[in-house]
């Protein structure tokens, strides 16, 4: 299976790190939720790509594993894993405990120049920008999500939500498309950037709540692909 995107790493120190690093990225860009097919990750083809050998793969794998990401299966090999419409929505719902909570915590811990960034890197598109730029914009979503998080200053948070966030970046780059839901998404996230600014920790946290619980009946309602 050759992976596109995928480059040899720089031999040296922390080579393990790098593998499975990389092999979390590629997987995280994947499309598995719209895709039928069982995506198998071939560990020698993988460690030709990367130009190591199979051993940081094989390692790497088996951190994914553990992390939920990948499954091995008996005398089949290893596969991304892909959640039941059910294990989604209770992974949205915990995420949208999380990410409200970061938004709450950042209107007091977030620098001003922090704050600052947040409008300037995301309020780059309009509706109509946003989908005439599908792709782009899918990628500033979910990185959008990810500031949100880190603009909280919590550890903690950031430790859960980064055990959340691989199905959470497959699943709204899957359903980003669907419904206009781009208009919407492009609206809200200014609402959101405004009560930061504001510094309204009931406002900030009940806007970013309700934006990740919106995807939770939109995911309920219309995404069968899932079942």
């Amino acid at each position: 299976m050759s992976l596109p995107g995928i480059i040899p790493l720089a031999q040296g120190r922390g080579l393990k790190i790098q593998v499975y690093e990389a092999l979390r990225e590629l997987i995280g860009r994947m499309d598995i939720y719209t895709s039928k097919d069982p995506i198998r990750l071939d560990e020698r083809a993988l460690g030709e790509q990367l130009g190591v050998s199979r051993t940081p793969v094989r390692e790497a794998i088996s951190r994914l594993e553990q992390e939920g990401i990948v499954e091995n299966i008996a005398r089949r090999g290893a596969f991304v894993v892909r959640k039941s419409k059910n294990e989604i929505l209770d992974i949205v719902d915990v995420w949208a405990a999380l990410e409200s909570m970061a938004a709450r915590l950042a209107t007091s811990r977030a620098s001003d120049a922090e704050i600052a960034q947040l409008r300037t890197n995301f309020s780059t598109y309009g509706g109509d920008d946003a989908r005439a730029h599908i792709d782009e914009y899918s990628d500033t979503n979910i990185e959008f999500h990810q500031t949100i998080i880190r603009l909280g200053h919590s550890e903690l948070i950031t430790q859960m939500a980064d055990q959340l966030f691989f199905h959470m970046r497959a699943i709204r780059a899957s359903t980003i498309k669907d419904r206009d839901r781009v208009a919407q998404s492009v609206m809200d996230h200014s609402r959101i950037i405004e009560a930061i600014e504001e510094r309204d920790a009931y406002h900030a946290e009940q806007l970013v709540r309700d934006h990740a619980l919106e995807l939770a009946k939109h995911i309920e309602r219309y995404v069968d692909y899932l079942d």
